[in-house]
């Protein structure tokens, strides 16, 4: 069995569940996949690839501290706006959210373009429609966008503490206390 699960997973296109490589194997139980990815995956956790798991499906990739070693060219970075990583953020958190409730937590208009390119990305995609007057649609994180950012599920993001710890969240309290801090040495002046 695992050296059809390993065949099946090296020739597929994309990642797979266990479910799909069940289907693909024929009289194999999921149970008997999931058993099986698991040895494979402990069997090939100290080689140059790794099996692993994203957003429940399974594939190979290279060892994290080998993946240099492949790189034949330079990829060309393209950051996202700072509205983008917003509206990205707040999917990942709230999910399923609408545009409207997109823009209560932001507090700005958020235009379309900001969403079209994330669904172009492939990391948010429409879930469907709100069961409330208007019907407004929803919009969820895609397995792509997990994968993209290492996570196995959106249990893995980080929380309020280990962002704050990581330098990347800063408490507004002590922001504004910055903000409004007056320079050593000066006094307030009256009138």
């Amino acid at each position: 069995m695992d050296r059809a699960v390993e065949a099946t997973l090296f020739a597929a296109e994309e990642p797979l569940s266990a479910e799909a490589l069940s289907g693909h194997l024929g009289d194999a139980s999921p149970a008997d996949v999931r058993e099986s990815l698991k040895r494979l995956a402990s069997h090939y956790a100290p080689r140059g690839i790794h099996l692993v798991e994203r957003a429940g499906r399974w594939h190979f990739q290279t060892a994290p501290d080998l993946a240099h070693l492949l790189r034949r060219e330079r990829e060309q970075v393209r950051r996202l706006s700072r509205a983008a990583t917003e509206v990205l953020a707040i999917v990942a958190y709230h999910e399923p959210v609408s545009r409207a409730e997109i823009e209560a937590i932001r507090g700005v208009q958020t235009s379309s373009g900001t969403l079209d390119v994330l669904m172009e990305a492939g990391w948010v995609r429409v879930a469907g429609r709100r069961e409330v007057p208007g019907r407004p649609v929803i919009y969820a994180t895609t397995p792509a966008f997990l994968e993209h950012f290492g996570l196995a599920s959106r249990k893995d993001l980080p929380g309020i503490d280990e962002l704050k710890a990581a330098g990347l969240l800063d408490p507004v309290d002590e922001a504004f206390d910055a903000m409004t801090a007056m320079p050593e040495g000066a006094e307030e002046s009256e009138g």
